[in-house]
C-alpha cells in the first residue's frame, strides 16, 4: 500500500471540520463534513498529516514552519494547506487558533477521523491509530507531484516546510 508520485488523489474521501472563526479558542464551530474532491477540485493543496494536535513534535516542530511560511508557500502556486491528524473536528479548530491562525481561508485544520485516510494509503504512525506523519503536494488535477512519510515519525525533515518549499 501507500500512496506514489503520480497517483491520483484517493477519491471519496471526506474529513471532519469545525471552521475556525476568531481567535477565542473557546469558541467553536460545530463540526460538518468536508468533502475533499468537491473543496480541492482544481486547486493546488499541500497535505500536511501529523500523528497528533498539541503533541511535542507536532507542536514545537511541524506545524509552526508551516504557519511561518504560508506566504511563501501560497506565493509558489499553493492554493491551501491542509493540516490533519486523527484528532476530532474540535480539537483541530482549536490546535489551529492556539497557533495564531483566525480564518480558515488558505489553512485549514481537519480531522482524518478514525484514520481513514491514512489506512486507506497505509501511511499510519506506528503509535497506536495515529496519523503517520507526511506531507503531499496535490496539484490542480488530483495528480500527487509529492509524496513522503518520515521513517521515523518522531522526526519532521521529508515532511516538514522546508521539504515542501523545496519541491514546489
Amino acid at each position: 500500500m501507500g500512496i506514489n508520485v503520480g497517483d491520483k488523489f484517493p477519491e471519496g474521501h471526506k474529513f471532519e471540520w469545525a471552521p475556525i472563526e476568531g481567535p477565542d479558542a473557546t469558541v467553536i464551530s460545530m463540526p460538518q463534513e468536508y468533502d475533499a474532491d468537491k473543496e480541492w477540485k482544481g486547486k493546488k493543496v499541500v497535505l500536511v498529516s501529523v500523528p497528533g494536535a498539541f503533541t511535542p513534535g507536532c507542536q514545537a516542530r511541524h506545524l509552526p514552519p508551516y504557519i511561518g511560511n504560508l506566504e511563501k508557500i501560497l506565493q509558489k502556486g499553493v492554493d491551501l494547506v491542509v493540516v490533519i491528524a486523527s484528532n476530532d473536528g474540535w480539537v483541530m479548530s482549536a490546535w489551529g487558533k492556539v497557533n495564531g491562525v483566525s480564518n480558515s481561508e488558505n489553512i485549514l485544520f481537519l480531522s482524518d477521523t478514525k484514520t481513514q485516510l491514512a489506512k486507506q494509503i497505509g501511511w499510519m504512525a506506528g503509535m497506536g491509530d495515529r496519523n503517520g506523519r507526511w506531507a503531499m503536494i496535490i496539484e490542480k488535477d488530483g495528480t500527487i507531484s509529492y509524496a513522503e512519510q518520515e521513517k521515523d515519525p518522531r522526526q519532521v525533515t521529508v515532511s516538514g516546510a522546508d521539504a515542501i518549499l523545496a519541491k514546489l
